[in-house]
């Protein structure tokens, strides 16, 4: 009987800690700044939970039955919440409303369970022995949510499915204090078959769980959702309109199919082309494989070495029909290498020296993101580049974020490169901005390879020219520990957004 009840506890926890951090993904995954919105729901989370502690002291009779009430509501709206709030996102304005308003009323009935959990069991143990195993299991259960979120429930369930699985525990618990504590209730066959019922709505969600979120995802999009995935470091959605093909991660476009070589070549030849025999080439993001499949153009190109974190990215690109059509094949050619890691810590480690290096990293909406613009990233870019060979970043909108792009060409600079800064123009973002960077002098390349569909020798030299909408203006350099970047291109695209 002890460790049933003390059980409960260490799923309570666990249930209560998993709806916390679904809402912080969710936040992160469709407001971006990951610091922002992890810290506003966990301050909101706690300080509900606190509220609801508080308030446990006016709940003095029909303990059980309340216990038992509660543990069904928090099963309902914390197994409901990611789904709601999918579907808010999607159709409504009320988004972040809905996300405290969901993060405080859950919090609050958390914060009533264990109190209440502990005045049930006060006649069965003494205080100090109470209050020490309750709290021991309390944090073993948080501990254990902490894990299971990123290594099982993202990837394995995602994040609506994983709601409602966590749902169904509390409901599950709710149903088992019905026999456990039978004995304090004067209608347990009545709350026995309210806590049946709650276990079957949330079964049920579970089941059709991936029907909801191909339901939120076609609300997201306007074209038709062809492939979905939630893995541990984003949402990868792909639609498809007729004959484009659209990549969204996180929500956010990556490339559509009928403009994206517009891009893709505008990132790597004007600096790969103006290399005599270049030999060896690394690829930092780009897990799509579109920046190695022009890479490839080269015959002098002996390895490329791809470094993406999301291994689903890079798996989709190398196995999935369209995908591998959309980017020739490139990453299961023999002379490309792919490694999933942190392109930080790997490029701190690496030892090899590249000729040709491509940064193709996802817009600096948070600090995680933002961290690889900074300066000290980009030192370490240095480092791995060879003497006489070119780095490219791309480098967000010139027109859309300005400031964004200029502090990317600074940060560059004050890592101690030379720059050259230009920009192309992709129907499906506008003008897109990049920034090429090596150690010494650069030229621009006098050839091509054959078969490009928007470059051309003429061209590329009028890619460096700026007009006056798109001319320098002030900027910090982004540091690692003050990332002014992130403040900027958040500042720049709301503006865009009003």
């Amino acid at each position: 009987m002890a460790f049933v009840l003390f059980l409960s506890v260490f799923l309570i926890a666990a249930c209560g800690l998993v709806y916390e951090l679904i809402a912080g993904a969710l936040a992160s995954y469709l407001l971006g700044d990951s610091i922002l919105q992890f810290s506003t729901v966990i301050g909101a989370y706690l300080f509900a939970m606190g509220a609801g502690s508080w308030l446990s002291r006016y709940i003095t009779r029909a303990l059980v039955a309340k216990f038992i009430t509660i543990e069904l509501m928090v099963g309902l709206l914390g197994g409901f919440s990611s789904t709601l709030l999918f579907f808010a996102f999607a159709y409504a304005r009320g988004f972040r409303l809905l996300l405290y308003g969901a993060v405080l009323a859950i919090g609050v009935l958390v914060g009533l369970e264990i109190p209440l959990l502990m005045r049930i069991l006060r006649e069965r143990y003494q205080l100090r022995e109470l209050v020490a195993n309750v709290l021991t299991f309390d944090y073993l259960g948080a501990l254990g949510a902490s894990l299971l979120f990123p290594l099982f429930l993202v990837p394995r369930l995602g994040l609506v499915r994983g709601a409602m699985l966590f749902g169904l525990i509390n409901a599950l618990v709710a149903l088992w204090s019905t026999w456990l504590f039978r004995a304090h209730l004067p209608q347990p066959v009545l709350q026995r078959a309210a806590s049946a019922a709650v276990v079957a709505v949330l079964g049920a969600g579970l089941v059709f769980g991936e029907r909801i979120t191909d339901t939120a995802d076609a609300a997201l999009y306007s074209d038709d959702v062809i492939l979905a995935r939630t893995t541990p470091y984003q949402r990868i959605a792909l639609t498809k309109w007729k004959d484009d093909y659209r990549l969204y991660l996180n929500g956010h476009l990556q490339f559509s199919s009928r403009d994206e070589y517009r891009y893709h070549e505008a990132l790597v030849h004007p600096g790969l082309a103006s290399l005599p025999l270049p030999r060896r080439a690394l690829v930092l993001g780009g897990g799509d494989g579109l920046a190695v499949r022009e890479i490839l153009r080269y015959p002098s190109i002996e390895s490329v070495t791809l470094v993406d974190l999301d291994p689903e990215m890079t798996r989709l690109f190398s196995t999935h029909p369209l995908l591998v059509q959309l980017n020739q094949g490139s990453l299961k050619n023999p002379r490309v290498r792919i490694i999933n890691a942190d392109a930080f810590p790997w490029l701190e480690s690496a030892r090899d020296s590249f000729d040709f290096i491509a940064v193709d990293f996802p817009d600096p909406n948070n600090y995680s993101l933002g961290k690889l613009y900074t300066t000290a990233f980009y030192r370490l870019l240095k480092r791995a580049l060879a003497a006489g060979g070119v780095a490219v970043v791309q480098a967000t909108s010139p027109m859309f974020a300005r400031q964004s792009f200029w502090c990317i060409r600074e940060t560059l600079k004050a890592a101690g490169f030379r720059t050259w800064p230009y920009h192309a123009y992709v129907p499906s973002f506008g003008e897109w901005g990049y920034v090429l960077a090596a150690h010494g002098e650069w030229q621009p390349p006098g050839r091509l390879p054959a078969g490009l569909r928007f470059l051309t020798p003429q061209n590329v030299a009028m890619l460096f020219e700026f007009p006056p909408d798109l001319a320098p203006v002030p900027a910090e350099p982004n540091r690692l520990f003050d990332q002014v970047l992130v403040r900027y291109y958040d500042r720049e695209w709301r503006e865009i957004v009003r």
